[in-house]
């Protein structure tokens, strides 16, 4: 009971004779001096009392030096009676320059730490391999063109072990920058030093000519220190925060030639690859012919490669897709790739030719134009087999006698008049309606009327698309294709348009399939946009 009392009148005392400490001390210290440039310190300055984080105005390092993140801690000790504060701050810097630097007195109510002078040394007066950490850059060439795409690698050496850290892409304006792949993580010896290596690689493309400053890659992070007990934060985890970064790089960068032509685009190599049949393929109307071209480009950027279009004839409708972009990392260089796959239709028969492929790009190191190329393409297309042939009626057998002309002649003088005569009779009788006449001539089978409603019903485009050149092949008399029918009018070519992409495009088409059935079924044949008849006029002019 007695111990007891003793230990709450000690507590009490304590706290009566703490709030008449306040600070009487403040002391700077650096843990490396001189210093490599690039490389990074610790200040630690201590003030002998409790204060808040902000009582360290750190503002005036900005001038020489790059300030990275403070640690604080607090601690208290109590010995004979006599209790101590301490607030500790630790600040990890990096010289902006080398030689003599300065790192300012700190004044904290009244209290100031003493200046303390720095030495940075210059990056080569000491050898790299001597060093605890280190970068190392380079670049595929210090000279390049717009839209060239560089190689950047960046080398990260660590003799210790790493606990945290980050790995900073280099900095630079007007370029683009991306990172390459993944990051690899190796071991090398160097003068008898193993250093664990971490290698990066990014791609930039510059985008205007002049000089392009790349201020390098850069590290910070946390090292396992060994041996390191002093009290302090970083001590209590055995780790230290360091930060390093690779030397600057200029690169000049040129325009593009005046004397090139066409989309530009700049590369190691490009070329164009075709997914076409190696042995020849018997087409139909209708069918679908895809074409699929890949345009490869090394050390080109996937957003530099141009679209490929395709120039067609008239009766050839394509219904490309769209480019697929993609890029890879093969033997250290990066490869761009864009895919385009076509369907094409043809809507007549005949023998038709693809045009030849070309596509312009300049070569840096020949510092000349050239072009990659895909060699034309002959295709076939055949009549479908549901096509409906035209009957030509054979001609009558031209008799080479004159001798019976005159009789001939004598007899069609004698039909006219006996014809006049009978008009003069049957003025005054009903005429007959010569459009139910040929409406009767033309009506189509029921069997390819009920194909085009089944089709629309089981929402089949391919099997529609037949059904209505089957119809309508009928109903004229002749075969007809679907651009043929699309002429007949403005709605139904629309609905045919639908129609063919829904059966042909990647891209699937909802089509109205009961108006299309109505649309076919209702045309009238003898409208203006009709086609004509394939039947010679009764009286054609000579």
């Amino acid at each position: 009971m007695v111990i007891r009392k003793v230990l709450i009148l000690l507590t009490f005392a304590v706290t009566m004779i703490a709030p008449a400490y306040a600070i009487t001390s403040l002391q700077a210290s650096v843990d490396q001096n001189p210093i490599i440039e690039g490389n990074t310190l610790i200040l630690t300055v201590v003030a002998d009392d409790e204060l808040s984080s902000n009582a360290l105005n750190t503002s005036s390092l900005l001038k020489d030096f790059t300030v990275g993140r403070t640690s604080i801690s607090r601690s208290k000790q109590i010995v004979n009676f006599d209790a101590r504060n301490e607030t500790r701050w630790q600040v990890l810097l990096s010289p902006r320059s080398r030689g003599k630097l300065t790192i300012p007195a700190f004044n904290i109510d009244g209290v100031s730490s003493d200046p303390i002078s720095l030495s940075v040394l210059d990056r080569n007066s000491q050898p790299q391999q001597q060093q605890d950490i280190f970068m190392q850059a380079s670049l595929s060439s210090d000279t390049a063109y717009v839209g060239q795409m560089l190689t950047y690698r960046v080398k990260l050496y660590l003799a210790l072990e790493l606990q945290r850290g980050v790995l900073n892409a280099p900095t630079l304006e007007g370029a683009q920058i991306k990172q390459l792949g993944d990051d690899k993580d190796s071991s090398e010896i160097l003068n008898g030093k193993r250093y664990r290596v971490i290698e990066r690689t990014y791609a930039i493309v510059a985008d205007q000519p002049g000089e392009l400053t790349i201020d390098g890659a850069s590290f910070s992070g946390d090292v396992v220190m060994q041996g390191r007990r002093n009290g302090g934060m970083f001590s209590f985890n055995e780790s230290k925060p360091t930060q390093t970064q690779a030397a600057k790089s200029v690169v000049l960068i040129n325009p593009e030639p005046i004397d090139y032509k066409g989309h530009w685009l700049v590369s190691d190599l490009v070329m164009l690859k075709e997914d076409w049949p190696s042995t020849p393929v018997e087409y139909k109307v209708g069918d679908p012919i895809t074409r699929t071209i890949s345009l490869l480009a090394s050390n080109t950027d996937e957003t530099s490669l141009p679209d490929l279009t395709l120039s067609l004839p008239e009766t050839l409708k394509s219904y490309p897709e769209k480019p697929q972009r993609t890029s890879f990392v093969r033997d250290k260089q990066m490869v761009s790739q864009l895919t385009q796959t076509t369907a094409i239709v043809a809507t007549q028969p005949g023998t038709y030719t693809l045009p030849k492929i070309k596509v312009p790009w300049w070569n840096p190191h020949l510092k000349q134009q050239q072009f990659a190329t895909l060699p034309a393409r002959t295709i076939v297309v055949k009549a479908a087999a549901n096509a409906v042939l035209p009957i030509v009626s054979p001609k009558a057998p031209q008799q080479d006698n004159a001798g019976y002309w005159p009789w001939i002649s004598a007899f069609f003088a004698c039909l006219w008049l006996f014809t006049l005569w009978l008009w003069l009779n049957a003025r005054k009788q009903p005429r007959v309606n010569e459009a139910i006449i040929k409406t009767a001539l033309t009506t189509p089978s029921i069997s390819s009327r009920q194909a085009l409603e089944q089709a629309c019903k089981l929402k089949d485009p391919t099997s529609a698309i037949n059904a209505l050149i089957t119809y309508f092949s009928e109903i004229y008399g002749k075969p007809m294709s679907l651009q043929t029918i699309s002429q007949l009018s403005e709605p139904l070519s629309s609905a045919i348009n639908t129609l063919q992409q829904s059966a042909y495009s990647q891209n699937r088409t909802d089509v109205d399939y009961p108006q299309l059935l109505a649309l076919a079924l209702s045309v009238n044949i003898h409208s203006s946009k009709a086609v004509s008849s394939s039947l010679a006029p009764l009286n054609p002019k000579s």
